[in-house]
């Protein structure tokens, strides 16, 4: 198959222009190693299955992932098939002709790349030899009841020894760059480097190892970083020899590269190497071909999420839906790394604020995160029977009403409202309202959960007295599941959710990129994030205004816990003043900053990073000016020059004329091109705010 060149940078509207880097990818090949391809465990699973259309466009038949064979993955997501390049043949039959097992095919996801995915368990009987080897050439030893470092070492021995067989078999060209991610694969670039394979490497971490277990002990990670002794607190974790392969990997690689800005000073200080640049997380962005339909599909779902709300709230319903918000947090159940403990106080807070105002809109606020349970809550199944019997009944009486209105109008009468009604109508009806009445309050959480005495969660929300009482103006509903759009509370999958939601909330303390406000940004969502997240820096960097385009950026990193939380109150509170119209103008230009998260845009890091690898490796033969600014230079979008997003807290304290459409004119095209037009600004590493303490180091 001919190489694809399909991949036009340049079509994305408003972005800069982007020159080629200029790469032979017909005299190279490209593989890129990770432990996720094929096997779904986290995001890195998600950034190499966006990221495979446009990096398959641009390589064509010469790009290859490289991961872990499992039988049920290899039978449900890969189409076996043979090589098409004799030498990755001949080195895969080098290693199964010695008592390993290689397998090959293209990966049913969009693009259909070539994947090259090694048996783990079947060369296991050679871990004793390779530990003996590791120890050798780099004086790492794994711990044999440590099964994850121990496969991760016979998947990164079999890869090297497969770059050393494909090698072998080129005499100058084609010239090979080997990509890693993540520990997990760094024993294979640390073991190919040893043995001096031709081979341009780059390795990415998408989240230091010591990095994650330090903030899920609650320590000040930012405001310490040059104050950890590395050695001790892994030690202590009992993790030094996975931190060992890691900081390995990362010295042995000609081009180190992280996801983020705050995940490159993390990574100066745990690793103790500066990131050669930062390669950002993408997703495939969908365009819709009509500008409004994102909007459309925004009021078919929040009616669905209407109906949930319906049933759990049965007699206590006493709140207007049309002027009912939904906000929401999902992801991982790390319930101080995703910053649940937050968001829960600046509820509290925000509960108070819409009482004291006497504001008419209500807020319900929906957890999602996984934890562990039983089943169903009783009484949320019964609150969805009751909604079903009470839309049963309306539609039993209506049908009656629809018939007796039609015959007396075929007779040329006008019947009589009072008599059109009988008696036995009247009494199906008042039974059904009675069977609305609860003693009790809507439950909390949907779920039976097994640690409801200690769970963060519930915990947090006894002490701030959330119970979704009639005065309250938040409420809560906890849904300990992933969703799903067969389940019988809230038959919604997960895209379908965040469409119909109003406001995606993710103040996190400890998120090296965050997929949730970037999935929020492409549906049109605005959303919540924090200067501590990978995508909330990003955005910092490229948007003037973020706020007007629909991302609050909540500033955790100079900030005290308490300050922080007031902040994302205000936003909050901000956000529940705006008027329909203003969040309708607000999702017109969250949806528009998509084509900053597309693949299409940022796949250019990925192309930058492996010229550099070349130009590290073979010198002689690619040329860069390493003193030269990036191409990969960012812009900023300016703030929109039309309709303020959210009205003046000067003039109102409180929303008016909420529901209302303002008189102001709003050309949607016209601010559309207005938001297109770019100011160009070069990357920094280490941006600080003027006047702000800046990070040690």
């Amino acid at each position: 198959m001919p190489l694809s060149r399909s991949l036009s940078m340049s079509s994305l509207s408003g972005l800069p222009l982007w020159e080629d880097e200029g790469l032979p990818v017909e005299d190279l090949l490209l593989f890129e190693v990770a432990w996720e391809v094929t096997n779904k465990v986290g995001g890195i699973y998600t950034v190499i299955q966006t990221k495979a259309k446009i990096t398959v466009d641009e390589w064509g038949d010469n790009y290859f992932m490289v991961g872990p064979y499992y039988e049920h993955n290899f039978k449900t997501q890969v189409e076996g098939c043979d090589p098409p390049n004799p030498a990755i043949k001949k080195a895969m039959d080098c290693l199964t002709n010695n008592g390993c097992q290689v397998h090959f095919g293209r990966w049913l996801i969009e693009g259909s790349p070539y994947v090259v995915l090694f048996d783990i368990g079947a060369a296991a009987w050679n871990l004793d030899r390779w530990k003996g080897e590791l120890w050798d050439t780099c004086g790492i030893s794994l711990p044999f009841h440590d099964r994850e470092a121990n496969d991760s070492l016979i998947f990164g021995s079999m890869v090297a020894w497969f770059f050393k067989e494909l090698t072998d078999g080129f005499q100058d060209m084609p010239n090979v760059i080997a990509h890693f991610h993540e520990w997990q694969a760094g024993a294979g670039l640390v073991l190919c480097r040893s043995r001096k394979l031709p081979l341009a490497t780059i390795f990415t971490t998408h989240a230091t190892l010591l990095g994650r277990y330090l903030c899920a002990g609650n320590v000040d990670f930012y405001n310490n970083l040059d104050k950890f002794n590395i050695d001790k607190e892994a030690g202590e974790r009992q993790i030094y020899h996975r931190y060992c392969l890691e900081r390995a990997a990362v010295h042995c690689s000609h081009v180190f590269t992280t996801v983020s800005q705050i995940t490159a000073v993390e990574a100066d200080h745990m690793l103790h190497r500066k990131p050669d640049m930062v390669t950002p997380n993408g997703l495939n962005v969908k365009k819709f071909s009509a500008m409004h339909e994102f909007q459309n599909l925004h009021s078919i779902n929040k009616a669905k999420i209407q109906e949930f709300v319906r049933g759990h709230f049965y007699g206590h319903l006493d709140f207007n839906l049309e002027k009912t918000l939904f906000f929401f947090i999902a992801g991982r159940y790390e319930f101080t790394n995703k910053g649940a403990d937050i968001f829960l106080e600046s509820l509290s807070r925000l509960n108070y604020l819409l009482r004291v105002h006497k504001n008419d809109v209500t807020v319900v606020v929906f957890f999602i995160m996984p934890a562990k349970t039983n089943n169903f809550n009783v009484e949320s199944l019964k609150g969805q029977a009751v909604r079903k019997q009470l839309w049963d009944t309306a539609h039993q009486v209506k049908e009656k009403f629809g018939k007796r209105l039609y015959e007396a109008l075929l007779k040329g009468e006008i019947p009589d409202m009072n008599t059109i009604l009988d008696r036995d109508d009247v009494t199906i009806m008042k039974r059904a309202i009675y069977a609305t009445q609860r003693h009790g309050l809507p439950p909390v959480t949907t779920h039976n959960m097994l640690d409801d005495g200690s769970d963060p969660i519930l915990s947090n929300v006894r002490r701030i007295g959330l119970f979704n009482c009639r005065t309250d103006r938040v409420k809560v509903v906890f849904h300990p599941e992933f969703l799903s759009s067969t389940s019988p509370l809230l038959p919604m999958d997960y895209e379908e959710f965040v469409r119909g939601c109003h406001l995606g909330v993710f103040p996190s303390y400890y998120e090296p990129w965050g997929y949730t406000p970037g999935e929020c940004t492409v549906m049109g969502i605005p959303s919540v994030t924090t200067n501590l997240s990978g995508f909330g820096c990003f955005m910092e960097e490229h948007v003037t205004d973020p706020a007007a385009y629909g991302i609050y950026i909540v500033d955790r990193r100079f900030r005290s816990a308490d300050e922080s939380c007031n902040q994302l109150t205000q936003f909050m509170f901000g956000f529940c003043q705006q008027s329909r119209r203003q969040r309708i103008i607000q999702r017109n230009r969250t949806e528009r900053l998509s084509d900053l998260l597309d693949w299409r845009y940022l796949g250019r890091f990925y192309m930058h990073a492996r010229h550099l690898a070349l130009s590290r490796t073979f010198p002689d033969k690619f040329k860069m000016d390493t003193a030269a600014p990036l191409r990969t230079d960012g812009f900023r979008y300016p703030r929109p020059s039309s309709v303020p997003p959210s009205p003046s807290a000067s003039l109102h304290s409180t929303p008016h004329h909420s529901d209302e459409e303002d008189e102001e004119p709003y050309d949607e095209e016209e601010e559309a091109e207005r938001d297109r037009q770019n100011i160009k600004a070069p990357f920094s590493l280490e941006t600080v705010p003027s006047g702000k303490k800046k990070l040690p180091g």
